[in-house]
């Protein structure tokens, strides 16, 4: 599947899921002060922005050097999108990521990582520049875009989800789920063709 600007922007915000992240960053944000809630969802989401883009711009040296293949990365990445996105459309009672009942104020875990910057996330930010390395600047955008529509939904997350409702924020995530789940059967089956014309 060959991706464009709009294709990988879509994919990025499906994979990082800001609506269904809003129960698991309000009950996180739940013991902070609401004046600090901004700051923190900032920095969260700076710290997740921050690896992804690591991932994506040393993700094909780091392939190289581990000896691993185009082929491995989709389906591998295609497994672990597969099996967050089934706990998407089947809710786990500690959702998608598991859960942490530590309290105070959150820093780096659960929510930079693996709620933004998990490792679904992480697989396909290395995907898209390994499958295109001269199209950089397109997936930068496309992560920042992903980042700032994260930061404007979490923000409004109280907001949101008094709005919507819970029954509507748990339909959007199992639909969001479904979505996931074709995209990494999409994914594995390119793993899979690619492997078998090699042979």
């Amino acid at each position: 599947m060959e991706y464009t600007f709009l294709s990988a922007t879509v994919l990025l915000i499906l994979i990082t899921d800001p609506l269904g992240n809003i129960p698991l960053f309000v009950s996180c944000l739940r013991g902070v002060s609401p004046e600090r809630r901004t700051a923190v969802i900032l920095r969260e989401v700076a710290i997740a922005f921050g690896l992804l883009l690591l991932f994506m711009v040393v993700g094909d040296a780091f392939l190289r050097m581990m000896s691993l293949t185009d082929q491995s990365l989709r389906i591998g990445g295609g497994i672990v999108l597969f099996l967050i996105a089934l706990r998407m459309v089947f809710p786990h009672p500690d959702g998608p990521f598991g859960g942490d009942t530590r309290g105070g104020e959150p820093l780096i875990v659960p929510l930079a990582i693996p709620a933004l910057a998990g490792p679904s996330a992480l697989a396909t930010v290395m995907l898209l520049t390994s499958q295109a390395p001269g199209k950089m600047f397109e997936w930068i955008g496309a992560l920042t875009v992903t980042m700032i529509v994260c930061a404007v939904v979490l923000m409004m997350a109280e907001r949101i989800q008094a709005w919507l409702g819970e029954r509507t924020m748990t339909a959007f995530e199992r639909l969001m789920g479904l979505v996931l789940v074709a995209i990494s059967v999409e994914m594995m089956l390119g793993g899979i063709r690619a492997f078998v014309h090699q042979l």
